[in-house]
């Protein structure tokens, strides 16, 4: 790698570390540029896992930097992800670039249309009450798999489910986020590993970035708020919209 790819990567790693905690998305800049350098979807899917585990220890250690911390709860849920992840992972190491992209088109359109669905004013974070508070658990489970199989994207399909089933303020929402991705991440780059799908040099300084970046991303959830992270995730949304219609 020359100079110029070391900026690009750790640049790059930077600015989708920042989006992924305080949204998500970030994967849609990282795995793109990973193609561009070379890497096939499998390797740059891969690699891409080396980063998301270092931005989220980096993400989970500030928030707690900030005591906005809940491990137990958060273990509790990151469990329910691990079966789909591990074989998410391993799906992903067999899956062509076209249906690739495809299927995360399809899904992020998905995503958009459930963010803006709005919480009725009466609803309250935490409500024991919520009937509907079961299904975060099989939504895990499904996610778990679409994490493992793709990730680009995952974050706002967490924020969608801990935010309408859990009612939980986009603050914890977040603070769960990272958490739960940190844990299934592990088994995911395992498989990736196992399978010959990493490229070490490329990830660890795209890791660099992402690590960077999600440090910043954390704090500014926390000083700011629901509103930056109202902010930043409007923001993400609209531009994964006008990637989705090729308006760019």
């Amino acid at each position: 790698m020359d100079i110029l790819h070391l900026a690009l990567l750790f640049g790059v790693g930077t600015a989708a570390g920042f989006i992924n905690v305080n949204a998500g998305g970030g994967s849609t800049l990282t795995l793109p540029t990973l193609i561009f350098l070379g890497l096939d979807s499998a390797v740059a899917n891969g690699t891409n896992r080396i980063a998301l585990l270092l931005q989220n220890i980096s993400a989970v250690s500030s928030f707690k930097k900030h005591r906005v911390s809940d491990p137990r709860t958060s273990l509790k849920l990151s469990i329910f992800t691990l079966p789909g992840a591990v074989i998410g992972a391993l799906m992903a190491t067999r899956v062509n670039g076209l249906l690739f992209q495809r299927i995360l088109g399809f899904v992020m359109l998905l995503v958009v249309f459930s963010m803006f669905i709005s919480r009725s004013p009466q609803s309250q974070p935490d409500s024991g009450t919520d009937r509907r508070r079961w299904l975060i658990y099989p939504a895990l489970v499904a996610i778990g798999f679409y994490g493992g199989f793709i990730q680009a994207g995952v974050g706002f399909l967490f924020m969608a489910a801990l935010y309408h089933l859990l009612r939980l303020d986009l603050v914890l929402v977040n603070m769960h986020k990272v958490f739960i991705v940190l844990i299934y991440t592990v088994p995911a780059l395992l498989v990736f590993i196992l399978t010959g799908n990493v490229d070490w040099e490329f990830g660890l300084m795209l890791a660099a970035g992402n690590a960077v970046g999600a440090w910043w991303g954390a704090h500014a959830a926390v000083k700011g708020g629901e509103k930056i992270i109202r902010l930043i995730l409007a923001a993400a949304i609209s531009i994964m919209a006008l990637k989705l219609f090729g308006l760019f």
